[in-house]
């Protein structure tokens, strides 16, 4: 059985992707691992509403999602294009706005 701790190593990884049935309920590492992406990704997939958190969570409160609702999605490649062009977009922008704060902090401490 899978513990609530987070998924850190490459073993709890397999054990996830190898557990015969998959809780109902998933969070974000556990989401991020059947996905193939980071973490961090998941946030950025549930502001432009390609991923819904299960109930109506506050911004700030742990997100936790459908496990049938994943693995749909992770067998879906028209889904999974599209997630992966909007992560593009967002660390895009992202790392634009980054560049050009760093671009003037740079300039002015000439």
């Amino acid at each position: 059985m899978l513990s609530a701790r987070a998924i850190s190593t490459l073993q709890d990884k397999c054990a996830l992707l190898n557990c015969r049935r998959l809780p109902a309920r998933l969070n974000v590492t556990e989401t991020a691992v059947l996905l193939g992406c980071k973490e961090h990704d998941i946030a950025a997939l549930v502001a432009v509403k390609l991923l819904l958190p299960l109930g109506k969570p506050a911004q700030n409160s742990p997100k936790y999602f459908a496990a049938i609702d994943i693995v749909a999605r992770a067998d879906d490649r028209d889904w999974l294009s599209e997630a992966t062009k909007a992560l593009a977009k967002y660390w895009l922008r992202k790392n634009r706005r980054c560049g050009i704060a760093n671009r003037y902090a740079t300039t002015s401490d000439i």
